[in-house]
Order: C-alpha cells, then structure tokens, then sequence
C-alpha cells in the first residue's frame, strides 16, 4: 500500500484501537440486562496440551483436575445467563483447544442445546483431535463448524512453531483433515502466513493443499502478535521478515478463485451454505468463560483472565465480569462500520433500522475516503468491499485484534503466578482479581 491515504487511515485506526477503549475494573454482581431478541453466544475453553510460542490467545497448560471444575463453572454460568432471561441464536466454542476434554466439552453443549436451543454451533480444535472418538460424540451433540488450527501443511514452518512433533506432519494432517471431512456441515481449516522464513514456495504449497483438501473452508490469518508472543517467536522461529501481506495476500485471492468464495476478508468458503466463524448480523454477543468478552447495548465486558477467580465467582452465583467500558455514539458507530463490513457487505436497510441516519452522518468522511481508494463501492442497497477493501480490512481488524492482544498480555501478566505453576493449581480459592488498565474485544478476536 503505497496511498497516503491508506496509510492516514491505518494510522488513525492504530490510534483509536490502541487508545478509544479502556476497561475499568467492576464488580458485576449479576448478568447484564439482556437485549429483545437472540444474541450470539462465545464460550472461551483455555486449555491447550501445548503451549505455542506464535499464539496470543489465554491459553494455559491442559490440567484433568482443573478442567473439570472449569468446565463445570462454565455449565453453572449457562444457567445463570438462562435464569437472567438471556436467548442465544448460535454457539462458537473457542480456546486454547476445546478438545482437550472431549466428554466435558460435550455435556456443556448439550445443556448450552438444551437451555437455549440453538442449531448453529462451532468448535476449534487441533489435528491430533481428529478422531473418532471426539468427531461422534461432537457431530452427535448438534455440532456443525468444526474449525482446525493447522497454521502451515510447510514441515520446516510446523517444526519452527513448535507444532510437528505435537501435531504431525503436513502429510499427517492432511490425511486426517481428509477422513473427516463429511462429518460435519462446516470443516475449517485455519492457516497463517507472513510467518518469519515463510517464503513464496511455502506460501504456494499450502494453497496448493488447500485446493486439494476435502475440507470445504479456510480461514488465512496474517500473524498476530503482542509484545511477549513477538519475543517467543524470535527465540524460536526467528525474527519475522519485511511485511509481505500485501503480496501473500493477493496470492491468495488469486489462486482460491474460483474454487473458494469469501465470505469474510480471510474466511473463504466452497459453498456459499458453509458457515462462517464471523457472524455479520450479530449487534450483540456474550462471551463467558476465561478471559471472554461481552458487547451488549453498547457496553463491553470483560471477564476475569483467572482461572480461579472466575470458577470462584460463579460458585457464589456471580458472573465472571470484572471489566467493563461503555461506548460512545461515535464509538458504537464505527465499530459497526469496521465489523458490519468485514463481512463484505453492509445491507443500508439494516443500517437505517439499526441506526437511522446518524450512521451516514457520523461516517460520511470514512465513507468517502474508503470510496476515493477504491476499498468501497456502494449503490442503493448496500455499501460493498472491493478486493483492496478486503486487504485494506485485513489490516485494520489486524490492529484491532492486536489491541485485544495487548490487553490479555497485561491481564495475563496479573495471573502470572497461577499461569506459571508447575504442580497442579489449588483451586479452592480464588486469585485477586487482576488490575484492568485498558483493550478492547470483540467476539470475532476472542480466539
């Protein structure tokens, strides 16, 4: 990108995502007020049998006794979101790596089914996990996106993220990925690139894998990093390299056409029937568990990155939040903007209804300036990305994710005790509730 323009507007997002939103520490006694209508519902499982050096997310060691209790603490918060007279349209499980615990993963979708009654529901989880025994149980608990973290098919990239002897080969993951495919409405496949020593023939191998997988989805993620990821990933991948997500980027579009479809700016899919992990309509979401994020009427929760607080919280009856910030009008605007076209599309009737013509009113100079690069075009129904949008909305949800890493990193660091213990953690007890000095969140960043 070499538009002056372009670069004004990341620079002014970079700013906004770093410094607009700031958490302050609360004591939320019960749920928020629920909205009308359903909302979308994120429940975040941290546990992971390995720890990558690359990832951001809140993740911790995988642990029997403590997954247990947490897992058990998640169905008991289902239940008072359900007491609070919350409705959820659709379930995203996310991690760390749900699968970790397969039986405990599904007896808290089966009450999430039975309390809510949602159809739509996904689950993330790692190669190894690709068996039998975790597939069946999952297909048959209502599950229809399941989403693999494979991060590269390159076994030189696998080895440098620490992932092949965790994992298995390229070769090892296409054959499972393969012999699961059909299992399931939605097999997602999620890849990264712009990785350090990820080279033009890297890149094209694992487009030519994809284009020959069974799966009908991938998600390509640019790498992502906050301040204590980038220092593992020089210790053990190396330094990244010039930024070259312009250019990877183009080679995918290139090459997954006419095979692939996006249905976001890095999700693309061979059906247009495929779900997405991204959900376009949803205004208002809760996120529960661990280091989750709520967006409800304007307000952003926050709750508790540990893991003792949060299971001692919700066996007194409260909910995890311990963060919240309230939004401007400008702020909810354009957060609207950013998320509504990311993907893609956003329908103006649905935007008048939502906001009436204060949405125009506030974003006529981004409008424009999106118009005047030609990011956008619009007509009477819909303002629309173009394909340099669609890069140009990589970059921007990049920095705003990257926000979001910034504020687990610091979260993280409160509960650096609990995060570091060898022996199993008690868990009688909760930790002190970590101080919350600023991020944001969002659904679509919660893993």
């Amino acid at each position: 990108m070499d538009s002056m323009l372009e670069r004004a507007l990341l620079t002014t997002f970079r700013w906004q995502s770093r410094h607009a939103m700031r958490i302050s520490e609360v004591d939320q006694s019960r749920p928020p007020a629920p909205p009308a209508g359903p909302v979308a519902l994120y429940v975040h499982v941290p546990f992971c049998t390995a720890l990558c050096p690359f990832c951001t997310f809140h993740r911790v060691p995988y642990r029997e006794r403590a997954s247990g209790r947490y897992f058990a603490a998640l169905r008991d918060e289902l239940r008072l979101y359900h007491s609070a007279g919350f409705r959820f349209a659709s379930l995203y499980v996310g991690g760390g790596t749900p699968t970790c615990a397969p039986e405990e993963l599904v007896e808290t979708i089966a009450l999430a089914r039975e309390l809510f009654g949602m159809t739509e529901v996904s689950v993330e989880t790692n190669p190894t996990d690709l068996r039998p025994a975790v597939l069946e149980p999952l297909a048959a608990v209502g599950v229809r996106r399941l989403s693999v973290g494979v991060q590269s098919f390159d076994d030189g990239l696998l080895r440098a993220m620490e992932r092949y002897d965790h994992y298995g080969s390229g070769a090892e993951m296409i054959e499972r990925i393969d012999a699961a495919a059909g299992t399931f409405a939605t097999l997602n496949v999620d890849l990264m690139y712009n990785l350090p020593h990820q080279d033009q023939a890297s890149l094209e191998h694992d487009i030519d894998v994809v284009l020959g997988l069974k799966a009908n989805q991938v998600s390509f993620y640019p790498l992502m990093t906050a301040h204590s990821a980038a220092a593992k990933i020089r210790a053990t991948m190396g330094a990244p390299g010039p930024s070259r997500v312009h250019e990877f980027y183009e080679r995918y579009l290139a090459r997954l056409r006419p095979a692939f479809q996006p249905q976001s700016a890095w999700c693309f899919s061979r059906t247009a029937a495929a779900i997405d992990e991204y959900v376009v309509d949803a205004d208002d979401y809760v996120g529960i568990g661990s280091g989750a994020f709520s967006y409800l009427d304007g307000t952003l929760y926050a709750t508790t990155f540990s893991l003792n607080h949060y299971a001692d919280r919700v066996s007194r009856g409260l909910p995890g939040i311990t963060g919240k910030r309230s939004f401007t009008l400008d702020d909810r605007l354009k957060n609207a903007f950013l998320t509504g076209l990311f993907g893609l599309e956003l329908r103006k009737a649905r935007v008048q209804a939502r906001w009436g013509d204060e949405f125009e009113e506030h974003l006529r100079l981004a409008l424009e300036a999106m118009r005047a690069i030609g990011a956008l075009t619009e007509d009477s129904t819909a303002w629309r990305l173009t394909d340099r949008g669609m890069y140009l909305w990589v970059l921007m949800m990049s920095e705003f994710y990257e926000s979001v890493n910034r504020f687990r990193e610091t979260m993280r660091a409160g509960i650096r005790a609990e995060l570091d213990a060898v022996e199993e953690p008690d868990l009688r007890h909760g930790a002190p509730l970590s101080p919350v000095v600023g991020g944001a969140g969002s659904p679509r960043a919660q893993t």
